[in-house]
């Protein structure tokens, strides 16, 4: 997965709470064996006007102007605000994946739904936990100006406006940090250790020959 390390990004404000993950990519989406192509679908019953089903042309479908993400002054975002309890529901994985694939690398709420939250850190998107006054006050500036921008340190734990005027420091574990700044998913850390694994097999094999299927 990608790292992260430093990212400055557009803001966009979903005021919602309790944003359930059938709401954040819905059931209809998930028949794919595929990790890909989620993207177009995010949000989908709030994003288009009419009813989405696998296969059909995004393009092509009407979309709900009424929706932020539908917005002109929020095209290219890649930082999601919302309220609490984001990512409740079910626990698909499909849902970061639907948000990281339309472009987002970070959300910032007050809080989140547990499974939902693991989620995200093994798949390269990083949920951000600020207090309700911190959230108030972003809504507030995201509103008032447009085109605002948010920068996230990872490696300073800080959420910070473009010229440093305000700053929002925030908690993660050292072991999901770690994991975010070198991009590594629980394939990434296995394969750090793939010559010590290569070698037992190899050993095990040697000491045990029997079981080679080779034989």
């Amino acid at each position: 997965m990608n790292k992260f390390i430093v990212h400055e990004g557009l803001v966009a404000p979903l005021d919602r709470a309790n944003v359930d993950t059938d709401a954040i990519i819905p059931k209809q989406f998930l028949k794919s064996i595929k990790r890909s192509g989620f993207g177009p679908n995010l949000f989908d019953e709030w994003r288009y006007l009419d009813h989405g089903e696998p296969g059909m042309d995004n393009s092509k479908r009407p979309l709900n102007p009424d929706f932020v993400l539908n917005q002109e002054r929020y095209q290219g975002s890649s930082i999601l605000l919302s309220r609490k309890n984001f990512g409740c529901g079910s626990s698909r994985e499909h849902a970061p994946w639907a948000l990281d694939q339309f472009g987002f690398r970070a959300v910032i709420a007050p809080s989140f739904a547990d499974i939902f939250f693991n989620n995200c850190y093994k798949n390269g998107l990083l949920p951000i936990v600020l207090t309700e006054q911190q959230v108030d006050h972003l809504f507030n500036e995201v509103k008032a100006f447009p085109g605002y921008r948010l920068v996230i340190d990872l490696e300073k734990q800080i959420v910070s406006t473009t010229n440093g005027s305000q700053t929002y420091p925030f908690e993660i574990s050292e072991f999901r940090k770690y994991c975010l700044l070198n991009g590594f998913d629980d394939i990434g850390l296995t394969l750090r250790k793939a010559d010590t694994i290569r070698a037992y097999e190899e050993k095990h094999l040697h000491e045990q020959p029997w079981l080679s299927n080779t034989i």
